[in-house]
């Protein structure tokens, strides 16, 4: 993909919203960039916008991608506290997830 073209749209939005949050955070997830899906999630937190179930399913890919267990067992437990826990594809991020780390 062009994560390239995409981050430099993003960066350019004003206020970009938890839907601009997130294609970003999942281009960098699925095309590899997992590192750099964990640095833009931290940022997204810095920046008070609140992560939703699509937000948590790109990191769990990106921690897993990584073999980030600590990170993967840190956005678990915001994932509980969140109330996604029972989302089935949350629920299957996770498996992947653990089973990766």
């Amino acid at each position: 993909g062009r994560v390239d073209d995409a981050r430099n749209v993003f960066e350019k939005m004003p206020q970009p919203n938890v839907v601009s949050w997130n294609a970003m955070i999942a281009s960098y997830s699925q095309n590899g960039y997992c590192k750099e899906s964990l640095e833009l999630f931290q940022q997204m937190d810095l920046m008070d916008v609140t992560p939703d179930k699509v937000t948590f399913i790109s990191v769990l890919e990106a921690c897993a991608g990584l073999a980030a267990l600590a990170k993967g067992k840190e956005s678990h437990v915001r994932i509980i506290d969140s109330g996604f826990d029972m989302d089935v594809v949350v629920g299957t991020a996770l498996i992947n997830m653990y089973g990766k780390c």
